[in-house]
């Protein structure tokens, strides 16, 4: 009887690190998401403001809204994994 209480602490122990381990991707995953939108927006600005060529300042204005966007997408999909972790936690308790 005892092996049995100390199993099902090792599951609860074993799943618990788990969920942190999953919190802890999903905010790398955010923080990769943000040094993808910083990168391209601030390349896109350099294009705009340092190249005097017209084919380079055009690929300078669509990496600015395509950062926002990627930082959008990121924003977005860290709260929606955000969620879907804490829904799982619950349903184990």
């Amino acid at each position: 009887m005892g092996e049995s209480k100390d199993h099902k602490e090792h599951l609860f122990l074993r799943d618990h690190l788990a969920a942190q381990r999953t919190i802890l991707a999903n905010e790398r995953t955010f923080l990769a998401y943000i040094r993808t939108a910083l990168t391209l927006f601030v390349a896109g600005v350099s294009f705009i403001k340092f190249f005097d060529s017209v084919v380079i300042e055009l690929l300078g204005w669509i990496l600015v809204p395509f950062g926002i966007f990627v930082l959008i997408k990121g924003v977005v999909s860290f709260r929606k994994m955000k969620q879907t972790i804490r829904e799982e936690e619950n349903e184990g308790k």
